[in-house]
């Protein structure tokens, strides 16, 4: 826009103000709030979506209660303003401004920023909360207008738009011949028709393409390398990051479309080395691959399927000594792993239905909504820990996959009792993590005598450990009765006539649960020492500090 042209625009906003919720102004004369910013950027984007506006604005420089120009100097230095838009884009899970303007009215600055409504299906948040506006104010987005922005996914599916001006030329020969092969292995009594049909033909039939025409799916699936800009602003990438043991990024590589034929490239860069471990009452290893490859390609599978383009992010898979980690954008629709474990039936709605259908067609995922559950069901038979689902980041779902036992006892408690449940393996999958369990899951466990302990300390129970045979690590777990301390302090005591807070750490601290820190393990002899001086009074204490000694009470 031209300054006539912005000019025009203010005017027309200061006419706007005050009857509408999409507007604020601000004098903002020199500093103004960087978060107080994000939150009305969240609530003018979700509020432009609830009013169908084409976008929201946001203007410095503005008496707000006279609409007079005033000026505004904030990030007057040059750069300062285009630095902003990923500033604000690194807290939204990657929306930003559309523009910002700067224009002088009487030689006083004002600033005018784009807002983009929120995407169909998912209101824009700042640092994982949502904001829209009470009249005037700004406040919480209410939870009525949140779900009439979530309940707009099912209307809009971004993969199945037209790109005008692409043809079957954007499209890889490769990639073409590589569809046909997976489209027939998927479908084999339509093998010999598909021989018969033309490119065109096959896509159409496939749900790649819409009466013949390019798709946003088409290309991320099917397009040539230099076709990736027909889908811009979108991002059409997969990084593949490997980092050591500290962290520390070792090596990368991106992948872009064609993604039928690039994800197998990015699944050969991990280094999917052999893990042995040795089962009970065998004196030969088990050896497999630290990762299966089914649950790889589904999880990556998925990334691609349920990636939110519209927020113009990458795919990423981190590759770390013990872990896979793979990262979308875009919030989990079905809200928790477990409604989708246990329903085990399709999502209502999707956000890319069309690109899901269509990779469901070609052999990439399995039929919608059930692939998740194969990949832990894939864990739990090879003996290996859950996938962990990490649905705590706002527009972002992480999925992290062990390559490594955490716990043998879990894993020969697997070994063992084959007859175990899915939702049970996964609670004590849980338990061996440190995870925190409801009371009726609690009660659940305990009730098949799997655990034995207290919040959070909990652990195998003494009967799982004879059946794996791990009686050792049991003893280590449980805790012994208080009486059982009292009495080895007493025994102390007695020979030896007085010991400093620092002698019986040590005496106490190696013989309490390894289930326990140390700061616990320390708490608990706080506790005992307190209990036996001053209820028991066993004990007395010398001094008034930990380096003061203990000795029995005088009868």
């Amino acid at each position: 826009m031209d300054q006539k042209d912005l000019v025009n625009e203010l005017h027309s906003i200061l006419n706007l103000y005050g009857e509408n919720e999409w507007i604020e102004l601000k004098e903002a004369k020199t500093n103004y709030d960087f978060n107080k910013l994000g939150e009305y950027f969240s609530a003018l984007s979700n509020e432009a979506n609830l009013r169908k506006k084409s976008n929201a604005w946001l203007v410095f420089g503005i008496a707000d209660k006279k609409g007079t120009v005033v000026g505004s100097t904030f990030r007057h230095t040059p750069g300062s303003l285009d630095s902003l838009k990923k500033e604000i884009a690194d807290f939204t899970g990657g929306m930003t401004f559309q523009e910002i303007y700067e224009l002088f009215i009487e030689d006083k600055r004002v600033i005018m920023f784009k807002i983009p409504p929120a995407p169909r299906g998912m209101p824009t948040s700042w640092k994982g909360h949502y904001y829209g506006r009470n009249n005037e104010s700004l406040a919480a987005l209410s939870p009525d207008r949140y779900e009439e922005i979530r309940s707009q996914s099912s209307l809009s599916d971004w993969s199945a738009e037209i790109i005008p001006n692409a043809s079957i030329e954007d499209l890889d020969p490769a990639a073409l011949i590589k569809a046909r092969h997976e489209y027939s292995n998927k479908h084999p009594r339509l093998k010999e028709e598909v021989e018969a049909w033309d490119d065109i033909a096959f896509l159409n039939k496939a749900k790649i393409t819409i009466k013949s025409q390019i798709t946003h799916a088409a290309i991320l699936l099917l397009g040539r390398p230099e076709s990736e800009h027909l889908l811009s602003p979108s991002v059409a990438k997969i990084s593949w990051i490997l980092k050591d043991k500290d962290n520390i990024e070792q090596d990368y590589e991106h992948f872009g479309p064609p993604f039928l034929l690039n994800t197998e490239m990015a699944f050969s860069k991990i280094r999917n080395l052999k893990y042995r471990y040795i089962a009970d009452h065998s004196l030969f290893p088990i050896e497999i691959n630290q990762y299966d490859s089914y649950v790889i390609r589904e999880a990556l599978h998925n990334c691609i399927a349920h990636q939110d383009y519209r927020l113009a992010g990458r795919i990423n898979l981190v590759e770390t000594p013990d872990h896979l980690i793979f990262t979308n954008l875009g919030h989990f629709l079905p809200q928790s792993i477990k409604a989708v474990l246990q329903h085990d039936a399709p999502q209502e709605f999707y956000r890319n239905r069309f690109l899901a259908e269509a990779m469901v067609n070609l052999n990439m995922i399995d039929t919608i909504g059930s692939g998740i559950k194969k990949m832990f069901i894939t864990q739990k038979n090879r003996f290996f820990p859950m996938p962990d689902y990490n649905l705590s980041q706002s527009n972002k779902v992480e999925v992290r996959i062990s390559g490594k036992v955490l716990d043998e006892n879990y894993t020969r408690l697997l070994i063992n009792r084959t007859d175990l449940d899915l939702d049970t393996v996964m609670l004590l999958d849980r338990v061996q993590k440190r995870e925190k369990l409801s009371n009726e899951e609690v009660k659940q466990l305990r009730a098949k005598k799997l655990i034995e302990g207290r919040q959070p300390n909990l652990h195998l129970s003494a009967q799982i450990a004879e059946i794996t045979g791990d009686k050792t690590a049991y003893i280590k777990n449980r805790a012994f009765n208080k009486d059982y301390y009292k009495s080895v302090v007493l025994s102390f005591l007695s020979q030896y006539k007085s010991a400093t807070r620092k002698e019986i750490d040590e005496l106490l601290m190696d013989k309490f649960s390894d289930m326990l820190n140390e700061e616990q393990k320390r708490k608990k002899v706080d506790n005992l020492l307190y209990e036996m001086s001053k209820k028991d009074q066993s004990i007395t204490n010398l001094g008034t500090n930990r380096n003061s000694k203990w000795s029995l009470t005088k009868s």
